[in-house]
C-alpha cells in the first residue's frame, strides 16, 4: 500500500525528493496531483513511512 509522504509545489522539487529517497534505498513514486499547479504527491510504501519520514526531513531541513 503506498501513502503519501509530501506534496512538492513542482516537478523538479519532486524528481530531487524522489532521487534522493531512491538513493537511500527506498521506494518512491511521484505523481502529479493538480497539472495546472504542477503538484505532485511523493508516495512510498506504508510499512517504510517512519523510516523515510526522519530521511526526508533530513533532504528538506539540512544542518547548516
Amino acid at each position: 500500500m503506498w501513502t503519501v509522504i509530501y506534496i512538492a509545489p513542482t516537478a523538479k522539487f519532486a524528481e530531487m525528493i524522489q532521487t534522493k529517497l531512491t538513493e537511500e534505498g527506498f521506494l518512491v513514486r511521484a505523481r502529479p496531483i493538480n497539472l495546472s499547479k504542477q503538484q505532485f504527491e511523493i508516495q512510498v510504501p506504508s510499512g517504510e513511512l517512519e523510516e523515510i519520514q526522519e530521511v526526508l526531513n533530513t533532504i528538506l531541513h539540512p544542518l547548516t
